[in-house]
């Protein structure tokens, strides 16, 4: 059976990516801080008849992260996708978003902690089982200022930068791999998850997230809420 491994798992978005997947035939690792929310959601993907298991780890901790996949691929085996969408939907201890006029070098230094760094030490666990097996996708989720930074307001400077940077390694990752098996790609959401329609909801956004693993078409992968 094929392994999900989102890193970034909430009750949004990311239960909704798990259960696109886990329908079509996938286990699913989850990745975030809290043991005790980790459990939560991997319960009721369980009582959804999908795989699932959580596995806690904080992604500006590489230490945490290697653990976590160690502990994956003794549950699962190896990775076939991984998504990464650290979105903090709770404070975060470090991370702050102070205006382009404030924003220095103490502040913006958490957001590549967070964002980059983050993002590279999850790809560090993957990528080179998916390259030497010729077979993978890893999905780089970050909100439409990553591609746009004037789509939103001045006061997500930081963010911007540190889910920019982010996105910078994931268009040179698809570079690298693309004409292989393994499949990179980034996805800007222009949306407000939730917010309104049926086009904003976490299940229908995580559609989209099928789509491009079974498509595999374009570095990027942008979601706008029509």
């Amino acid at each position: 059976m094929p392994t999900i491994t989102i890193v970034g798992a909430g009750s949004g978005l990311g239960l909704s990516i798990a259960k696109a997947f886990g329908d079509n035939g996938f286990s699913v690792a989850l990745v975030s801080r809290t043991q005790e929310k980790l459990d939560a959601l991997a319960a009721e993907l369980d009582e959804a008849g999908i795989e699932a298991a959580g596995f806690a780890a904080d992604v500006m901790d590489t230490s945490s992260i290697a653990a976590a996949f160690d502990r994956i691929k003794e549950r699962f085996g190896a990775v076939d996708v991984l998504e990464y969408s650290p979105a903090p939907h709770t404070p975060v201890p470090g991370l702050s978003n102070p205006g382009p006029l404030e924003a220095n070098r103490a502040t913006i230094q958490p957001q590549i902690d967070y964002y980059l760094y983050g993002g590279i030490a999850a790809t560090e666990q993957v990528l080179p089982t998916m390259i030497e097996r010729d077979s993978g996708t890893i999905l780089y989720t970050t909100g439409g200022t990553s591609q746009d930074p004037l789509a939103g307001p001045a006061e997500f400077t930081t963010t911007t930068i540190g889910s920019g940077a982010l996105r910078s390694y994931a268009l040179k990752l698809h570079q690298a791999t693309e004409g292989t098996g393994v499949y990179v790609a980034h996805v800007p959401i222009f949306a407000w998850i939730g917010s309104g329609g049926p086009e904003t909801q976490p299940d229908t956004i995580a559609k989209h997230y099928w789509t491009a693993h079974t498509t595999r078409e374009g570095a990027e992968q942008p979601y706008a809420a029509l």
